[in-house]
């Protein structure tokens, strides 16, 4: 995601370039240019054997095609805006867990708030992780024997509710904390297994193939037919017309494309990693375990692009 302030135009600008769907987006309409070029340079010389169509009849495929793209960026922004959604959900069911935590933990218990401030804090890496396909142990504390576990399981995340779920039964048996107590910590483990549900669904759920193909099959033909419709009125100005349309339609539907995986490692993407940092300075903080300075500062970014 890249972060900026919104209101800093400039600086916005500065970092233009630093998306690849933006960088993606200007070679495809380049190539749009040379198309629409080379249309005009034959269609001035060879007038007669232009393809007439009607004005009237064009802008009606471009208002359907509007329509569509409306369509398309609203599905999309949905499914991203639901992803972040869901993350803040995530960040108030850790929180919650911490706050409950250390209501019951004894004040002199460091070593026990240090293990369960690792072990919650592990929760969002995993998820990340999962989400991104790429697993990352070396971002989480546990001890030996629960990364063990934790490299071997199929779903490193609910595993790592399990071995909360387990840790806290032990709690009970030694009567730390009392069977009330478990009441209010289902909560957060259904919240926290719900928010890994939502995140799974939206991930293994695309929009449907024949639905984007369309969508684009669409875009190309009627950028293909645009030269022909304005060579006859404006000449060589057809040409950077013609481009600032396809970078228009063409870069709704690549931000789209971007965006409807909120979780992934675009640009556009969410900051799974920041967020995930910052739930680990939280949920230390609740608990009152001392962090590092180094992994505080991964919480806060400066103007760039992170993930």
């Amino acid at each position: 995601m890249i972060v900026y302030k919104g209101g800093d135009w400039w600086q916005a600008l500065r970092h233009f370039h630093t998306s690849a769907v933006i960088r993606q987006l200007l070679v495809r309409v380049s190539l749009v240019g040379a198309y629409g070029a080379a249309i005009a340079m034959w269609g001035i010389n060879y007038h007669g054997a232009v393809l007439s169509i009607s004005r009237e009849y064009f802008s009606f495929l471009g208002i359907l095609l509007s329509l569509l793209l409306v369509f398309r960026t609203n599905t999309a922004y949905d499914r991203y805006y639901e992803g972040r959604r869901v993350w803040g959900q995530l960040v108030s069911q850790c929180r919650g867990l911490a706050i409950e935590l250390n209501a019951v933990l004894p004040r002199d218990a460091a070593a026990s708030r240090r293990y369960f401030a690792a072990l919650i804090s592990n929760f969002p890496f995993a998820l990340k992780g999962s989400l991104r396909n790429e697993m990352k142990f070396e971002q989480m504390e546990a001890t030996p024997d629960i990364l063990e576990r934790l490299r071997t399981a199929e779903n490193v995340a609910v595993t790592l509710l399990a071995v909360l779920q387990e840790s806290l039964e032990q709690l009970r048996q030694v009567e730390i904390i009392r069977d009330f107590h478990l009441l209010n910590f289902k909560q957060h483990f259904l919240g926290l297994m719900s928010v890994n549900g939502v995140c799974e669904r939206i991930k293994a759920t695309p929009i449907p193939f024949s639905y984007t193909f369309f969508i684009k099959a669409y875009i190309l033909t009627f950028i293909g037919v645009m030269p022909f419709v304005l060579l006859s009125t404006s000449g060589y100005s057809m040409v950077p017309i013609t481009m600032f349309g396809a970078y228009a339609l063409l870069g709704l539907e690549m931000i789209g494309e971007e965006i409807e995986n909120p979780f992934g490692l675009d640009s556009n993407d969410l900051p799974l990693t920041q967020l995930s940092n910052k739930i680990r300075v939280s949920v230390h903080d609740l608990l009152q375990v001392e962090l590092s300075d180094q992994k505080k500062a991964l919480a806060s970014v400066p103007y760039s692009v992170v993930h």
